[in-house]
């Protein structure tokens, strides 16, 4: 079945811009396509595919070695002069979110290194790519480490492989394209900067163009090879233009001016590092050769910057992407450009911003301003108000404390506690019966050598089998799931108390946002408890209503507990290696019901084994204790609220020391 026709996308100018120019110039560093769920991104990008060149490929080469300039280091070189060649179309390799190292970088044949002394190395998806398209799907799904490999591979145009002291190296040069839902979690801002540009997406709201889009969609399924014969001519002219840009690409000149205005302009934004100017450079280059022209104009630094910043200005994780408008256009002001010879708005050409030399119309990339999910809420009136409406914003984070599960688990990789996992220092050497993972090469030496003589070992190398390999038992840092169950009755009200609160628990989650961990909320206030948001590793969600939680009416903490220890069971089915931490935020009265006290303390027993905090919100000269009374009962550990901050816990110690000097 062939595969949908780019042109016969609908609507989506954005991205269709932003994949034409990585195409041209792979250089650009790669697109990250962000949208919510059937918006197509899929679907357009398995489309670019077949809108690529051809290449030519030399017969014996796994790597996809170009004959005219073989990689003088392939693994399978090197290549003389004249080598057999052949000529197929750029490939579309597609890396699956569960994909393990070794599939990606490839691997190295230890048992012939050790026996013979060679390098047996078999390609991964990287060497598969090479020279062609690169797709990640759901790409803030994948590990951490995986997305560095591929980035650092994008950008060196190189893959480097390195097991016990053997090292292959190979020609990586591809276009990567990641997509993603937000509403499934952000990519670390580290790693978003490392995409060379990114496009926000959405289903068009116009009946019109859905009725379009339904339309096409049903025409493609009930005739997969007519309805792409019905775009092939369209398809073919957009392949030509993007081939002849490519050609172009080399002569385009980038004059001083409008290397001023890229350096006005980032600056201007405040982002961070210089890789920002360099892949704004970069994507008007392209943009110029897209519109056939051979030097650089404003229009092209104009559209380049509004694909190329709008993920680049986020401050903090849980601030939205996106640029204003106005600044770019003052910033471009403050450049003082030289008249610019640009198409005007009338062109229907390629400079105009479109996916398309035949595109009108089309909206330019990136228009719409950066929207701060983080803003405290202003409301009317002070003092406790038990009413549902009372509602009070956060302050200022800080850097939390760091709090850990107990024990070793075996979890998703991560950043918090201990775990038994694939990376991370070496402490020993797994079962005979574990077939995977990192070969322990002395362990693998001592399992050899008894049998070297009952194998007619005869030569200097070392007779190694398949049954004498062993691998490393390595301990790293594993990924939790931290479940605030946050108590927002009406002696949570006070309005300086609740706002602490936020601020600790919206601390607390940033924490988790960068120890790549699982968040679930339950709040508790009137007489129930409710699960505001279920287990995600969208910790962005868990902010957005954590700032709008309501405070008011009585204390139903029997119920909160009752909940969190159902959220518990419910997902130690779901996702069974992922260790639990409760954090409890509440001043420990129960006041909802009768024996809401004892309801309570009979609750905590559903919580056994589970690692929990329990961080006391009761403020002022008379206190109760309440808090500390159901961390023993729950064996949690009590953490007051000012103590939650990471400098304070600091001060508490060196304060000790001093007095026990």
């Amino acid at each position: 079945m062939k595969p949908y026709p780019f042109t016969a996308v609908v609507g989506m100018p954005d991205l269709r811009l932003a994949l034409i120019l990585s195409s041209i110039s792979p250089a650009v560093g790669g697109v990250l396509v962000r949208g919510e769920k059937g918006t197509a991104k899929s679907t357009m990008v398995r489309a670019l595919a077949g809108l690529l060149p051809q290449l030519d490929v030399v017969d014996v080469c796994r790597f996809s070695c170009d004959p005219a300039a073989p990689d003088p280091v392939c693994p399978d070189g090197p290549h003389p002069a004249g080598a057999p060649a052949h000529r197929r179309p750029a490939r579309l390799v597609e890396l699956p979110v569960g994909a393990a190292e070794d599939r990606v970088v490839g691997s190295l044949n230890l048992e012939k290194a050790l026996s013979e002394g060679v390098t047996d190395y078999q390609p991964g998806l990287l060497a598969a790519a090479n020279r062609g398209l690169l797709y990640v799907d759901e790409v803030n799904l994948l590990h951490d480490h995986l997305v560095d490999t591929l980035l650092d591979a994008a950008a060196m145009g190189r893959a480097t492989v390195e097991r016990e002291g053997v090292s292959v190296s190979h020609a990586a040069r591809f276009v990567l394209i990641g997509t993603m839902n937000p509403e499934e979690g952000e990519l670390r801002p580290q790693l978003l900067d490392r995409f060379g540009l990114t496009v926000e997406v959405a289903s068009s709201r116009e009946p019109e163009q859905r009725v379009e889009v339904v339309r096409r969609r049903l025409a493609y399924e009930a005739d997969p090879d007519g309805f792409a014969a019905a775009y092939a001519a369209e398809d073919s002219a957009l392949a030509a233009d993007i081939e002849a840009a490519q050609r172009l690409l080399p002569a385009v000149k980038l004059p001083d001016d409008a290397l001023r205005q890229i350096a006005e302009v980032c600056a201007s934004f405040e982002v961070d590092g210089m890789r920002a100017d360099i892949v704004t450079a970069r994507t008007a280059v392209a943009h110029a050769a897209w519109a056939g022209r051979n030097e650089v104009t404003t229009e092209d630094v104009r559209v380049a910057a509004r694909l190329a910043l709008p993920h680049r200005r986020r401050r903090n994780p849980f601030d939205a992407p996106g640029i204003s408008e106005e600044q770019l256009e003052q910033a471009l002001q403050d450049a003082q450009p030289p008249e610019d010879p640009g198409p005007g708005p009338e062109d229907d050409g390629p400079g105009s911003g479109s996916g398309s030399p035949s595109a009108e119309g089309e909206q330019p990339p990136g228009d719409q301003p950066a929207q701060p999910q983080q803003q405290p809420q202003q409301q009317p009136g002070e003092g406790t108000g038990s009413g549902p409406q009372n509602t009070v914003g956060s302050g200022e984070t800080f850097r939390a404390r760091v709090f850990r599960v107990k024990g070793t688990g075996e979890g998703e990789r991560g950043r918090r506690s201990r775990a038994i996992t694939d990376t991370g220092r070496t402490i020993g050497v797994q079962p005979p019966s574990v077939r995977d993972g990192r070969p322990h090469l002395v362990a693998t030496m001592r399992a050899a050598a008894p049998h070297q003589r009952s194998r007619g070992r005869s030569g200097p190398g070392l007779l190694v089998r398949t049954q004498d390999l062993r691998f490393a038992l390595r301990e790293g840092r594993e990924g939790n799931l931290v479940l605030f169950c946050v108590d927002a009755s009406g002696s949570m009200g006070a309005r300086t108390r609740m706002r602490e609160v936020k601020t600790a628990v919206l601390s607390l989650l940033l924490d988790a946002y960068q120890r790549r961990d699982k968040v679930g909320l339950v709040t508790v206030r009137g007489d129930s408890a409710e699960l505001a948001l279920p287990p995600t590793i969208s910790v962005e969600a868990a902010a957005a209503r954590l700032e709008g939680l309501p405070t008011g009416g009585r204390t139903p903490l029997a119920e909160g507990l009752l909940e969190a220890a159902r959220v518990l069971r419910v997902e130690a089915i779901r996702d069974p290696r992922r260790r639990p931490l409760l954090v409890l935020v509440t001043d420990g009265r129960a006041t909802s019901g009768a024996d809401a006290v004892a309801r309570s303390q009979a609750a905590a027993g559903l919580l056994a084994g589970v690692t929990t905090i329990v961080m006391d919100c009761e403020s002022g000269r008379m206190r109760l204790g309440l808090a500390a009374e159901l961390a023993g009962h729950l064996g949690a550990e009590h953490v007051p609220l000012a103590e939650v901050a990471a400098e304070t816990l600091a001060s508490a110690v060196r304060e000790r020391t001093g007095r026990a000097a």
